[in-house]
Parts: structure tokens; sequence; C-alpha cells
């Protein structure tokens, strides 16, 4: 089980993200668009700095639903590898039969 700290601080770094995303695309838009004048794609830059460090999607980290940990993660059913083995030995996941021989 992962730190509750832990667990917190991506909740809050995934809230900040969908606070600022729009915000973010419009500045990156005008940021790379070459037919802008340098200075305003300059200041875009620098207003796209300004913003939190944790709004940035890149800051982001997979982690399981049940248990909180971040590595082995399996994006399609969003739990961790350990979970996956537990939960397919117990039959809640559909069509996963866990092998044994």
């Amino acid at each position: 089980m992962a730190k509750k700290a832990m667990i917190e601080r991506e909740k809050k770094r995934q809230r900040l993200v969908e606070q600022y995303a729009a915000k973010r695309a419009a500045l990156k838009e005008i940021a790379t668009d070459e037919s802008k004048p340098m200075e305003e794609r300059f200041k875009a830059r620098l207003k796209l700095a300004e913003l939190p460090r944790n709004s940035s999607a890149t800051r982001l980290h997979n982690r399981c639903q049940l248990t909180g940990r971040p590595h082995a993660y399996y994006r399609k059913l969003k739990v961790s590898r350990i979970m996956l083995r537990e939960l397919g030995s117990f039959g809640q996941i559909p069509g996963l039969v866990k092998s044994s021989w």
C-alpha cells in the first residue's frame, strides 16, 4: 500500500492538470505558431512557464486504483500486477484465469 500522502499528491496533480488544461493548450498553440511575431510567441512561453509545474500532464503518474502502487501498472484494468493476480485468483476479472502447473 502506497503512502496516503503520495496518493493525495497525485490526486492534487490530476486536479491541477484538469484546471489548467485549456489555458496551457492555448498558450502552447500561440508559442508554436510560426506565423505569429517572435515577441508574441516569447510572451506565451513566459506565461506558460509561470503556470504551476504540477499542472503539466507529464507530471502525472499512473497508480493502482486499489493500492496506489506506481509500478507494474496495467492501463487497461487500472490496477497493479499484484492486484491483477489477486483479483484473477478470486475470479473477479472476467476471462482471466491464473495458470498453475
